[in-house]
């Protein structure tokens, strides 16, 4: 199996971001990174907001709210009167679990990909209402029948409320099939989540024609917004069904505006996600995915390679354009929540370097994403760093 080769380098793509040069930031995909130009946008937002409160709030804030929203949703090729904004994609997950209506005996199928806060917050919908979840197995290496297959064989027509399913998974870095299980679901009348949480920025037009009930996805991480810029699109059939969280002045306006006017949080955010599309645009939104995926796959294979790893064992992300890939750990490190977390602040405070590590299945991954401001020469480095520090048990 050939090498894959680092992509040519983005000229002077790291000055355009305010992070520290002294680390090495290969976990853009959990929190993302502000570009300079973004975050002067929503500083000049708050000025004018500190400048006159009464003003920001009262005279045009709501237009000017459905203007970036409009903005946003063409960008992601959804419906603009089926978009809402929100502060992340956690929130849109909670927003539509509470909206449901769910009843004892009723279930919520999941899969063990899953993000761990949206399990969670599945668990305490379940826990108020005598709902109950489940999680279907899906084998990382599972081609997209396969996983189809699994998604149909689980259904539970007549039972099962909400089928909850990730676009691209946090944990396993897996781009899933979701418009085929959209089809699968919709056959049986059960409504689909999809949590999209990175796809914003990072897959093209993610929306488009999967036809899911719900989608939500994050802006901050891929798409370079403000954090706490996210989406929820919801289908026709849902939208008045939708409630917000905590009520206020815009409930009477319908969805989406009494899901996004929440009273006095900061909306500047939102206000300012079109400046970082427009910077994805600058730069060339094809050419930054395909940098970025081509730069993932280097890094995953050169650190594979470090720690023994044969190619045909570095899981592929099922899809093109995935900027994160996943290396497995040596047998018996970060094997839990606790035990990765503390493998990921030793690997950052060592070594330098921020990545993500995760423990899924019964086993401990490693996380590398890969964004403009990154080098080959990062990824380099880890692979000669990484094992000595593994091997200190």
């Amino acid at each position: 199996m050939s090498v894959p080769q680092p992509p040519e380098p983005i000229a002077a793509a790291r000055l355009l971001f305010s992070l520290d040069p002294t680390v090495s930031h290969l976990n853009h995909g959990s929190f993302g990174a502000v570009p300079i130009a973004v975050q002067r946008a929503q500083q000049r937002l708050r000025d004018e907001m500190e400048a006159n409160p009464l003003r920001f709030f009262t005279r045009g804030l709501v237009d000017r709210i459905t203007h970036a929203r409009r903005h946003v949703a063409g960008f992601l090729g959804a419906d603009p009167e089926g978009t809402a904004l929100v502060p992340n994609a956690t929130t849109g997950v909670a927003m539509v679990l509470q909206s449901l209506g769910l009843r004892p005996g009723d279930e919520v199928l999941t899969t063990d990909h899953g993000y761990g806060a949206v399990a969670l917050s599945v668990a305490r919908e379940c826990r108020r209402t005598g709902a109950v979840t489940r999680a279907l197995h899906v084998p990382l290496a599972a081609t997209d029948e396969e996983v189809v297959e699994v998604v149909r064989a689980g259904l539970r027509p007549g039972r099962t409320r909400l089928l909850v399913v990730d676009q691209l998974t946090s944990a396993t870095a897996r781009l899933l099939p979701v418009a085929a299980i959209v089809r699968v679901a919709g056959e049986h009348g059960i409504p689909v989540l999809v949590d999209a949480a990175h796809a914003p920025g990072m897959l093209a037009t993610p929306v488009g024609s999967i036809g899911a009930d719900f989608w939500v996805g994050n802006l901050h991480k891929w798409a370079y917004a403000p954090r706490g810029s996210a989406v929820l699109v919801v289908a026709p059939s849902w939208r008045e069904r939708i409630e917000p969280l905590a009520v206020s002045w815009e409930q009477e306006s319908g969805f989406p505006r009494r899901v996004e006017w929440a009273a006095t949080q900061d909306y500047t955010g939102w206000l300012a996600a079109p400046v970082g599309l427009f910077t994805l645009r600058s730069l060339g939104a094809d050419r930054v995915r395909g940098h970025n995926a081509a730069l993932a796959a280097y890094g995953q294979r050169v650190v594979g390679d470090a720690l023994g790893v044969a190619p045909s064992d570095l899981p592929d992300p099922g899809g093109r354009g995935v900027a994160m890939r996943i290396v497995p750990l040596p047998a018996g490190l970060g094997t839990t929540f606790d035990a990765a977390r503390a493998l990921r602040e030793r690997i950052a405070d060592r070594l330098a370097t921020e990545v993500a590590v995760m423990s899924w299945n019964g086993r401990g991954w490693l996380r590398l994403c890969a964004q403009v401001y990154n080098t080959a020469d990062e990824y380099e480095r880890l692979s000669v760093r990484l094992p000595p520090l593994l091997a200190q048990r």
